[in-house]
């Protein structure tokens, strides 16, 4: 079993704020213990911890007063916090225990960390440590892993099963059937195929998105496309089988009250417009603003309103039985105006026992003033952007991105950004500059997803599409510092498994260190994705519905695991995978997380935050 190096263990009881610390599991000489008696007190103990652990500087200056020395600091408690009789806080050392000292690297530019060189100009003040028996002694430099998960739209060009091993081992972590197309024969072959591939594997998964069609308004069918040109009179009747050259049906009965004289519609997302000119009983009839070829069943927006349509219709309904029957992971809902719908879908997932976690789509004009209700009831988020913007000035598009992801990252919520990321790839090899743009901007305001729709459903280029979105996410996120997200010191300070999902990143940021945690509920490791630590979230679970879930968040590797009732046994095996698979190597240090919702092998109202190291 890997040795312990260093062990910072916080025990917290809630019956009894004034006692003292639990009994450790496996306490040996070399643990460093923390004593936690309250919320504001444990903030303190470990504000000063990071402060310790951040400032290299600081611990070099104290080495002249005596506190370290060349070599090592011998401690017999690492941290011990207590109070005098003024009651003021104070931290004090005793001896017995090798700590922490610093170690400048000669070469010009650069700091060492357990996990490989830093730049110079990213570096945050770090300790090192010198003694072959502690933390960091062995530096390795880590492949990267992206964080920022890529959403696949499963469609004729990558619906083979050699296209969907492609897809997974390109970069795709969730795999979206779009419902808008295909039936349920063919989105049954996708999911069986996607169950093939996650039964090979234990540290590799893809989720399953069903995207319901939701109330959309369509033109009907034509032989040929139209070609629709500036000023010319052009009609859409709710007379269903009708296509003239000047005129096509719609889908929708109520079109003709849906829209009032002056009304823009907006057809396939913008690409064409026309102005309402009048209407009659069946009939209205508009004058070609932006024209273009008009191609069968394409999209119709009016410019500002929503469809009265129901958000979720007859269809959507057995598509979403579809989806409970094939155990899918996620829904994402189009159209959601409200949470009632919400709410809706949920309770009938709960009377189905369906653990299916439910994914909003903000892309329609009546969402946005009931964003705060809809995100709240939702499971996680998705930007649509395509019939946001036409339904919505364009302009306010980026503005409504960023506010998005910022509330759902505000409410511990996954949220995805989606529509035309890449799609001049559909047809093209190579993205635009703006596309490139356009995913590093997202994977910078702190998406948990990005993803893709034509590129991979019907596009020329699916997997040079989906490996460039890896490529742009990843090098973007090298470059970007860790960011809390805000108002997260109200959050934590309230609640015991958010500090210390909290602290647990805030260390193993310092430490320049993975994160692994192990999990039943997967709490833990969405609350440690919500924080945005610098390295991988190794998430250990004995639930295969719980892999799955954790396959959209950001930053986390959920890996299935039995486990079994000896921790450090479990530890061990899990160590041995990660090895294995190349995930950690011999000498880099990772921060262990036992805290979370589900107690496992601790007390619940004890929680622990260790750093180890890997040795052979």
């Amino acid at each position: 079993m890997t040795r312990l190096r260093l062990r910072l263990e916080t025990y917290f009881n809630c019956s009894k704020h004034g006692g003292g610390p639990a009994k450790s599991d496996g306490a040996t000489p070399t643990t460093a213990a923390l004593q936690l008696f309250s919320s504001d007190f444990f903030h303190f103990q470990m504000a000063a911890i990071t402060a310790l652990l951040t400032d290299a500087s600081a611990a070099t200056a104290t080495a002249a007063a005596g506190f370290w020395s060349s070599r090592s600091l011998t401690v017999h408690t690492l941290f011990e916090f207590g109070t005098n009789r003024s009651n003021k806080r104070r931290l004090f050392f005793s001896k017995g225990v090798k700590a922490f000292s610093s170690m400048q690297n000669t070469q010009t530019g650069v700091v060492t960390s357990t996990n490989g060189h830093l730049k110079a100009d990213k570096v945050k003040p770090t300790v090192e440590v010198l003694d072959s028996e502690a933390l960091g002694q062995v530096k390795m430099d880590t492949v990267p892993r992206r964080k920022t998960k890529i959403v696949c739209t499963i469609g004729p060009s990558t619906s083979s099963r050699e296209m969907i091993w492609k897809l997974a081992e390109s970069g795709m972590n969730v795999a979206r059937l779009n419902m808008s197309h295909g039936d349920h024969a063919s989105h049954q072959k996708t999911i069986d195929l996607v169950k093939e591939y996650n039964a090979q594997f234990e540290d590799k998964v893809i989720a399953i998105m069903l995207d319901t069609k939701g109330p959309e308004v369509r033109s009907g069918d034509v032989p040929q496309p139209i070609q629709l040109k500036e000023g010319q009179e052009f009609n859409f009747t709710i007379k269903t089988g009708v296509c003239t050259e000047h005129t096509v049906s719609v889908n929708y009965d109520d079109f003709v009250n849906d829209v009032e004289v002056g009304d823009i519609l907006l057809v396939d997302g913008g690409m064409m417009s026309l102005a309402v000119k009048s209407k009659t009983q069946d009939l209205v009839t508009c004058v070609v603003v932006d024209g273009g070829e008009l191609k069968s069943r394409r999209h119709l927006n009016v410019r500002g309103k929503s469809a009265t349509l129901p958000s979720i219709t007859d269809k959507d309904w057995e598509d979403i039985k579809f989806g409970v029957d094939n155990q899918v992971d996620f829904y994402a809902v189009s159209f959601v105006k409200d949470a009632k719908v919400v709410h809706e879908l949920k309770d009938y997932l709960k009377g189905c026992n369906a653990d299916i976690h439910v994914i909003v789509k903000i892309e329609s004009a009546d969402s946005i003033s009931n964003l705060h209700s809809i995100i709240s009831a939702s499971d996680g988020a998705m930007v649509a952007r395509g019939d946001l913007g036409a339904e919505l000035p364009i302009e306010e598009v980026p503005l409504l991105q960023e506010d998005i992801i910022r509330r759902c990252r505000s409410m511990h919520k996954p949220v995805i950004v989606a529509t035309n990321m890449l799609k001049s790839m559909i047809n093209h090899p190579t993205p635009t500059r703006a596309e490139v743009s356009d995913i590093a901007i997202a994977v910078r305001e702190g998406a948990d997803a990005v993803m893709l729709s034509g590129e991979t459903a019907h596009g020329k280029f699916p997997i040079k599409a989906v490996k460039v979105m890896h490529t742009v996410a990843l090098r973007t996120e090298l470059d970007l510092d860790s960011v809390m997200p805000s108002g997260h010191f109200n959050a934590y300070k309230s609640h015991m498994v958010e500090m210390f999902a909290f602290h647990s990143t805030t260390m193993a940021d310092t430490l320049n260190t993975p994160v692994m945690v192990f999990t039943r509920t997967g709490s833990m490791a969405i609350l440690l994705s919500h924080y945005r630590p610098s390295s991988s979230i190794f998430a250990f679970t004995n639930k295969e519905r719980i892999k799955q879930r954790l396959a959209l968040y950001q930053g986390v590797i959920p890996i299935y695991m039995e486990f079994s009732d000896d921790a450090e046994e479990t530890f061990s095996r899990a160590l041995k995978l990660l090895v294995d698979k190349n995930l950690l190597t011999e000498g880099e240090s990772f921060t262990l997380v036992q805290s979370g919702a589900e107690p496992i092998w601790r007390h619940e109202s004890t929680h622990h935050i260790q750093v180890r190291k890997v040795e052979p």
